[in-house]
């Protein structure tokens, strides 16, 4: 099992494989040398410890800033982490390694984070990583030029995840007569050639790694961070591409210039591997978001919000009180009393407007005692935006409170 921390981070600073493997042909990617910087929510990072027979990794999307209480890396917006340069292996990407992928750049509550996409559809349906859209509160897509595209940047909202599958659906609007990736009708096999396509750097330039399929069934686990639960992925594509910050969302093309998967992650260490969702994973969960089939793990649409952040927390949905996700990882959150502590609320949203303040404990929602912060995300996970729930909390001097919220929408996912 792989372990792999939660945070973006514009650089891959990392620390040596555990299992000892040095598979990667260094050089290639002369030139792409990236400073690290700020950590916000989800990609590359420190891995915790893990048993020998692991590799450590890390997911792979790119920010700067810095949010305060509850997201991990700097509290004061600037850049946080290691100065320290690594270069790794790749080209600028053809126009053919270019067709069908889009450029991905949201705004986080305290930053912005860039990505990857692949279009499937003409109309504007965009497939990418949950992480790289959790907590955001806008996305815009482009379209670069080099894709057989225009140029056009789009706002683009989000349709659906399934953050156990790291999987999300967004859906551009207004456009039309896009160029669509190619989908593998094949079958993969250890040791094919393949090549990651992504935003490396959140540059807004497509870069292609080169390397080789080295295991069709890796599972790594993402290391829990502040308010970002950690989470397992499994039956992961491995390869020995250099993935880095920004790729993530990004196609993993086969010899023939067809998606076999979804740049995700890669390993800590100076020999990256790069870790990359199926295909045929992806697609399945796409066939479920369009059939508007809502499950415990599919979310379609936004998510109830009730905008309080989490103190100490590894509660899912950024640590704004989203109603999504279940935390089954048994270590998210901590708090002084029993209950989920606030390190802070959202302006103008269902928590403020109620009275909660930074210091409160939430301890009921509903008929439903609150002991910890994913406790908080469970009972909210039941809950659509627009219903009216009671709220109980125990003041920061003791004071026993409670009122009941209209819970708003996440504000895009």
């Amino acid at each position: 099992m792989t372990t792999a921390p939660l945070h973006r981070d514009p650089t891959p600073t990392n620390s040596a494989p555990l299992d000892g493997r040095a598979h990667r042909r260094p050089g290639r990617r002369a030139g792409a040398t990236f400073l690290a910087g700020s950590l916000l929510t989800a990609v590359l990072g420190l891995s915790a410890p893990v048993t020998a027979s692991a590799t450590s990794a890390t997911l792979v999307d790119w920010s700067t800033g810095g949010r305060s209480g509850g997201y991990g890396g700097s509290s004061s917006g600037g850049y946080a982490g290691s100065t320290q340069a690594t270069t790794v292996d790749s080209d600028p990407a053809t126009a053919a390694e270019s067709k069908g992928v889009a450029l991905i750049d949201t705004v986080l509550p305290d930053g912005e984070a860039a990505g990857t996409g692949i279009v499937l559809t003409s109309d504007g349906e965009i497939l990418t990583n949950y992480h790289v859209v959790e907590g955001s509160t806008s996305v815009k897509v482009t379209l670069p030029s080099s894709a057989g595209s225009t140029g056009t940047t789009y706002t683009a909202s989000v349709v659906g995840v399934d953050q156990s599958a790291d999987v999300a659906l967004l859906q551009l609007q207004d456009a039309s007569g896009l160029t669509v990736a190619k989908i593998d009708d094949d079958t993969l096999k250890t040791g094919d050639d393949v090549t990651a396509v992504g935003n490396a750097g959140g540059t807004g330039t497509l870069t292609a790694a080169e390397g080789d399929v080295t295991d069709l069934s890796a599972s790594i686990t993402t290391q829990s961070e502040d308010s970002v639960a950690g989470e397992e992925l499994t039956s992961m594509i491995e390869t020995s591409s250099d993935v880095v910050a920004g790729d993530s969302g990004g196609p993993l093309l086969d010899d023939e210039g067809e998606v076999v998967g979804i740049d995700t992650a890669a390993s800590s260490g100076q020999d990256i591997d790069g870790y990359a969702v199926p295909i045929d994973t992806a697609l399945a969960v796409v066939t479920q978001i369009r059939s508007g089939d809502e499950t415990t793990v599919v979310r379609i649409g936004a998510a109830a919000f009730l905008g309080v952040e989490v103190a100490s927390s590894t509660v899912s949905d950024s640590g704004y009180g989203y109603g999504y996700g279940d935390d089954s990882n048994g270590d998210a959150g901590t708090s002084t009393a029993s209950g989920a502590t606030i390190a802070g609320v959202v302006d103008g949203d269902a928590a403020a407007e109620a009275g909660l303040e930074a210091g409160d404990t939430i301890t009921e929602v509903g008929s439903t005692t609150v002991t910890d912060a994913a406790g908080l995300t469970k009972a909210l996970s039941t809950m659509n935006p627009g219903d009216q729930i009671k709220v109980t909390w125990t003041t920061a001097d003791g004071a026993a409170q409670s009122a009941t919220v209209t819970l708003d929408a996440s504000p895009v996912n």
